[in-house]
């Protein structure tokens, strides 16, 4: 995706990269999830109210939805917009409540309730299930790919986003977008990004519908003449790509992940189908953040050893590979992870009731306000090719199965 430099212009590379005084940009990440992204909503919430406005925005699936919506909008449609597509896609399940304070059973019942009515029935302007079913559609059709049709999908993206924002060259209005997929033949990951636009083209509404194109459910989508599924077969979070982008100024990312890496030792089999579910999509976040802090560490020794060597070696290509490593730029990554209630199951990613959206929504704004109150978030400190990764929700609670919780 065009990340390497030529070694002849290494020291001009490097000069342009070296972090202005005071400049941090912001990017978030966005993790696939389903249901579970309004947890993400109600992260930006918050990240509005407190003037944390992101230049860069990357998801994958749901975590594509949203921040299709978010660069899509501008900054004072954003939460409107983000509010509109949850509310539309809860609506036919707005009805069905129950108090909080009923107890877990009669909250795992309705939740798992509510999820069968989703895979009857489908959800309003998202996916409907195919008639006649897909085993009973022509072989080698699109319809006879998956279960249900995400047309509805289509248009609402088309009402609820600019995608001309999204691909505008007016660096003052953009927010730049990636979004993760899967080529269904080559079985390689593909960003499109809309920084890019020579090589990836305009992002319209079918870039996003591939994110989240996850089989059997949804079919394949088709971008010129190749067809994508969900980028959360291969990976379900964007973070690696964010960091691994040359960047000029320190850099501060929000990464809002749906499934948590660390759980209990499950008691039964719904337990079991849900903490695989956790795990597979979990991506391996904190193994990304541990390459990161190597590949940092890397980058600043070579660069220290690159300023003690001779002049002549300055154009050295092997030396170049090496200060490449990392960035001279700090890096800052606020790391927040929905974690699952007690009564929720393997059904949580595609169980879209208002309540439980709700509820999903207010949590992820209650992360992100703990996490921006904590007095290590504000005594953070920048330095040239530093690394930060903060999980400041993480110690103060303890998840509904008394396991201290972790990502």
């Amino acid at each position: 995706m065009g990340l390497r430099r030529s070694a002849g212009t290494s020291d001009a590379s490097r000069r342009r990269a070296k972090p202005a005084a005071g400049v941090e940009t912001c990017a978030l990440v966005l993790q696939g999830g389903g249901a579970l992204g309004s947890y993400q909503a109600g992260v930006y919430e918050q990240m509005d109210a407190h003037g944390l406005r992101p230049s860069w925005v990357a998801g994958v699936s749901i975590g594509a939805v949203n921040a299709a919506i978010i660069a899509g909008n501008p900054p004072e449609r954003r939460l409107a917009r983000l509010r509109e597509f949850w509310e539309l896609v809860t609506s036919q399940l707005g009805w069905i409540t129950l108090p909080e304070s009923c107890g877990n059973q009669a909250r795992e019942w309705l939740s798992e309730s509510r999820a069968a009515m989703v895979a009857l029935l489908g959800v309003p302007g998202f996916f409907q299930p195919r008639v006649p079913p897909a085993p009973l559609q022509p072989a080698g059709t699109r319809a006879a790919l998956s279960w249900y049709d995400t047309a509805p999908l289509a248009a609402t993206l088309e009402r609820l986003i600019d995608f001309d924002l999204v691909n505008t060259r007016d660096a003052r209005r953009k927010v730049r977008l990636s979004i993760g997929a899967v080529d269904l033949a080559s079985g390689n990951f593909r960003y499109f990004d809309s920084a890019h636009p020579d090589d990836d083209g305009p992002i319209d509404a079918r870039h996003v519908m591939a994110s989240g194109a996850l089989p059997p459910g949804f079919a394949p989508i088709e971008i010129d003449g190749a067809w994508y599924w969900d980028g959360g077969l291969v990976s379900n979070t964007p973070l690696q790509y964010v960091i691994d982008q040359p960047r000029a100024h320190d850099m501060l990312v929000l990464q809002v992940d749906l499934f948590s890496a660390r759980g209990p030792l499950p008691r039964n089999l719904n337990e079991v189908a849900e903490r695989e579910k956790d795990i597979r999509f979990a991506s391996r976040t904190r193994l990304n953040t541990d390459r990161a802090a190597r590949l940092q560490a890397l980058g600043a020794a070579a660069r220290r050893l690159a300023a003690r060597l001779p002049a002549a070696l300055a154009h050295d290509p092997d030396l170049a590979e090496l200060t490449r490593l990392g960035s001279p730029a700090a890096l800052t990554i606020l790391h927040l992870i929905y974690r699952s209630r007690q009564y929720e199951s393997q059904s949580k990613d595609y169980e879209f009731s208002r309540q439980t959206m709700l509820e999903h929504w207010r949590q992820g704004a209650a992360d992100l306000r703990t996490s921006l109150a904590d007095p290590r978030w504000a005594a953070r400190r920048r330095s040239a090719g530093s690394l930060a990764v903060l999980d400041l929700t993480a110690p103060a609670k303890r998840d509904n199965r008394g396991q201290s919780p972790g990502g």
